[in-house]
């Protein structure tokens, strides 16, 4: 998706590989310009500042055209969710947010939800801690957030 918006914003320009490669003040190969587009190689945050600038672009706008693809419904880029329902997860995967949740309520359990919003930022850090792929996690946790409520009993 970085790739995508960096070769949508290269073509927008009208530029070739070759000429914006010529504008980037440390020299890489055509080649290696080409696999970051196309996705097949991932860019270092100093060489993707180096292509932004090159390009005119502020990095911040070009991620938040990669968050908006990621998390197309969600203006501010995350999920809401209840805690309440987090900690009643069962998954193995999850089991490091379910703990999170846990301490998170401190004991509370009513029937009001307990809502908190996690950011995309939130959603990474959590990702990793339950070796999960980001957009995965997320969309398990929309799945959560969208669930109907369990009968209590």
């Amino acid at each position: 998706m970085l790739g995508d918006e960096i070769r949508k914003l290269r073509k927008s320009r009208g530029w070739t590989r070759k000429e914006l490669n010529a504008r980037l003040p440390s020299g890489i190969s055509l080649q290696t310009l080409a696999t970051y587009e196309l996705g097949t190689r991932r860019c270092s945050v100093l060489r993707f500042v180096e292509i932004c600038l090159a390009l005119g672009e502020p990095p911040h706008r070009l991620l938040a055209r990669v968050q908006a693809r990621v998390v197309p419904d969600d203006p501010a880029g995350g999920v809401r969710l209840d805690l309440r329902r987090v900690a009643r997860e069962r998954s193995p995967e999850l089991a490091p947010l379910r703990r999170w949740a846990v301490e998170r309520l401190g004991g509370r359990d009513g029937a009001r939800p307990v809502p908190v919003h996690l950011d995309v930022d939130a959603v990474a850090r959590m990702a990793e801690l339950c070796g999960l792929p980001a957009p995965d996690l997320l969309a398990r946790l929309r799945d959560l957030s969208d669930a109907p409520e369990p009968p209590h009993g």
